[in-house]
């Protein structure tokens, strides 16, 4: 048995999206489930639109995924002259031709296409023909002699047989006028070069696996397998454009959604295992299989999304997520105000977990901790404004005079002063939690208090009342 080897092979365009990032995940995790290898190639040849910053992030996107690739990372540009070699065999063995095709010639045949309904909008004007001195100065293209009888006809792992009548087949460029390769040729070289095995990509590209698989009979090499999964759609039911509506991997990362997290939720679009929707990186690894990806579209959930986030980070090792919390907080704060606070933040850890479906949220949620100035929301504000500042300036009195400043003896003390003042305990808590911490929302306010200590406490009270 020929070892399993898959790739996945972006278009450095832009950033790596949702979608490209399941196609890399499922090609990754059907490589490891067989023991096999999975590539990296950038298919880089359209140089107008490919750049540096879309390769990095590329990159970028699938290190923090965790995917790791073989060392070689091939680069469509780099193979100019290999393509060029294909195309040489392929017009030896009259498989393939010139083409002096004007641009009015090739709009016209368009033109015929569209008013009479065809699929076909190349005739074959240079099928068999042979150039005079009239072309002698234009540039050629190369096109591929595709068939044009009987039918093209694919078994494809996730879509079952597909077919299409040869005469629907355009002859297809292979070689542009200025010697550049198309995409349709270059991935069947890549991928017989590459010795890969399976291919594993979107099923956009599922008319490309019908013309490409002729490109290998015609050079008698044995094409891969082909797995077309189904696209991703946004919650409305529309498909996520890698130009308009998808958003690259990097953003959910800078949302704070953990890679873990966003590995097993793309596992879980349009591949099923049962109703188990926590699976871990090793686990996917032993049960991946192809016969579990659907034919329908999934539809993207952020929702879904935030809530297995959260599962992960209440279930990772506080040692790791502190780690993580501290390389996000050097980001805005000064080195030594976390290290003089860092004790704190461990006391109350447990509860912004509980309030937090991700890093982003929970740092917000630990401002309070790290901020010397105290800034109040909309909410924060109105809730003081609305507070019964005698009341509250009464209760600060109590507070002052308190020796034990725990959490327990604090709630005890709220709930003593609420009830003897008729009071509602919320009455007294939620201008403590605005006027404390700057928010209507936050952990347990007497959890805070505690962490916060009896000075830096009532010195925050006492600004506002």
């Amino acid at each position: 048995m020929s070892k399993v080897k898959t790739r996945f092979a972006p278009s450095p365009t832009g950033f790596l999206h949702i979608g490209g990032a399941r196609t890399a995940l499922f090609n990754w995790l059907y490589a490891m489930n067989k023991n096999g290898k999975f590539y990296l190639r950038i298919e880089d040849t359209d140089k107008a639109r490919s750049t540096d910053k879309a390769i990095k992030a590329i990159f970028d996107g699938l290190e923090w995924l965790g995917l790791s690739w073989e060392e070689k990372i091939i680069f469509q540009s780099k193979n100019i002259s290999r393509y060029r070699e294909v195309v040489d065999i392929l017009i030896e063995r009259n498989k393939a031709y010139f083409c002096y095709a004007s641009e009015n010639e090739l709009s016209e045949m368009k033109k015929f296409a569209r008013e009479n309904g065809l699929k076909k909008t190349y005739n074959g004007l240079w099928r068999d023909k042979e150039p005079t001195d009239n072309e002698k100065n234009i540039k050629p293209v190369v096109r591929f002699k595709s068939p044009q009888v009987g039918e093209t006809i694919i078994t494809d792992l996730v879509q079952g047989e597909v077919k299409i009548k040869n005469e629907q087949l355009d002859d297809m460029v292979l070689l542009r006028s200025d010697g550049t390769p198309t995409y349709m040729l270059s991935v069947v070289v890549d991928d017989y070069d590459m010795e890969i095995s399976d291919v594993i990509r979107g099923d956009d590209h599922l008319n490309n696996a019908l013309r490409q698989i002729n490109l290998f009979h015609a050079l008698e090499w044995d094409p891969p397998n082909y797995a077309h999964i189904p696209l991703i759609h946004d919650s409305g039911g529309k498909k996520l454009s890698k130009r308009e509506n998808a958003v690259g991997v990097d953003e959910y990362k800078k949302m704070g959604i953990l890679p873990e997290a966003m590995k097993n939720y793309l596992l879980r679009l349009g591949w099923s295992h049962g109703n188990d929707e926590i699976i871990s990186e090793n686990e996917a690894i032993n049960i991946f299989s192809i016969n579990n990806i659907g034919k329908s579209p999934s539809r993207f959930d952020l929702k879904k999304l935030k809530n297995i986030n959260s599962i992960y980070l209440k279930n990772m090792p506080k040692k790791e997520l502190l780690d993580l919390v501290i390389n996000l907080l050097n980001d805005s704060h000064d080195k030594k105000i976390i290290e003089d606070n860092l004790e704190k933040f461990k006391m109350i850890l447990d509860d912004l977990i509980e309030r937090s479906d991700n890093l982003k949220d929970l740092i917000l949620n630990s401002n309070f901790l790290f901020d010397k100035e105290i800034y109040l929301n909309k909410d924060a504000e109105n809730i003081i404004e609305n507070s019964d500042k005698i009341i509250i300036k009464n209760f600060i009195s109590s507070l002052n005079n308190e020796k034990d400043w725990s959490t327990k003896n604090l709630e005890i003390l709220t709930k003593s002063f609420a009830k003897d003042n008729s009071l509602h305990l919320k009455d007294l808590a939620m201008p403590l939690r605005a006027s404390i911490t700057g928010n209507n929302n936050s952990p347990n306010i007497f959890k805070v208090m505690f962490a916060l200590g009896k000075d830096l406490s009532l010195n925050r009270l006492q600004k506002f009342y």
